[in-house]
Parts: structure tokens; sequence; C-alpha cells
């Protein structure tokens, strides 16, 4: 079964580009074993820095990239 090719594009949501930049430069300054493990972390972390009350990571990034 063959998908035809359309011209719908597709845009990264808002802050996104940013959280995916954090986590690559965490992963190259750790070096962790488990990569997966390390991203499930990075991300627990941040949601319980929002959570907290503290700085939203999706926000300040979008932000940036605007």
């Amino acid at each position: 079964m063959s998908i035809a090719a359309s011209n719908t594009s597709m845009r990264v949501p808002a802050g996104f580009q940013n959280l995916l930049e954090g986590l690559a430069r965490e992963v190259l300054r750790e070096q962790p074993t488990n990569v997966v493990a390390f991203a499930a972390q990075h991300f627990q972390k941040l949601l319980e820095q929002r959570e907290a009350g503290g700085t939203d990571p999706v926000a300040w990034g979008a932000m940036l990239e605007d």
C-alpha cells in the first residue's frame, strides 16, 4: 500500500525544538549509557520544575523561538 505524496506541511509545536536541543546538550554533557532512561529523567525534572511553579521550559522555549 502506498501513500500519495501531499502538499501538507507539518510544523513543530512551539517550544519543542528548544526542548530537544536542551536534551541533546545534556546528553552530550553527561554521556549516559542509557539515553532513553536519561531522557525520561530529564523530562521528569522539567515537569517537576513546572509543577512547582518554576519556569515552564516549553513556554520559555517558545518565547525564544519567536
